[in-house]
């Protein structure tokens, strides 16, 4: 089992960046492909990006991709979001979560909540307009 804790949310202008970040501790970090989740009000949660153990493939979804980096130092056993040219619309509770399940490398798989199985408490990212 792994443990994840979210930093690095707050308050942001649209077109303005932040970096998040998941510490994880517990088991070798290496053996989990991660991902970022997010939640706004009202909503189901939501696949962003997912990253492979190794960090040699990553995964965005359409809405980020090309705003978002989401990588890994597994030194340091932490993922991070890279977040650019934020959105009001980007505005939600971010949450990181891990896999020990990689079976297959592909974004169909890793967008599915169901195969994460921890997951972090998440860190509000709130974008003023």
């Amino acid at each position: 089992q792994v443990q994840l804790v979210e930093s690095g949310g707050g308050l942001v202008q649209a077109g303005g960046s932040l970096r998040l970040s998941c510490a994880a501790s517990g088991r070798p970090f290496s053996a989990y492909a991660m991902g970022w989740f997010r939640q706004a009000p009202g909503k189901e949660r939501e696949f962003v990006a997912a990253i492979s153990r190794s960090g040699d493939n990553t995964y965005y979804a359409d809405s980020v991709k090309g705003r978002f980096t989401i990588s890994r130092d597994n030194a340091e056993s932490t993922v991070y979001l890279q977040m650019s040219s934020l959105k009001p619309e980007d505005a939600a509770v971010y949450y990181c979560a891990a896999t020990r399940r990689t079976y297959y490398n592909n974004i169909g798989y890793y967008s599915q909540t169901g195969i994460y199985d921890e997951w972090g408490q998440g860190t509000q990212v709130t974008v003023s307009s």
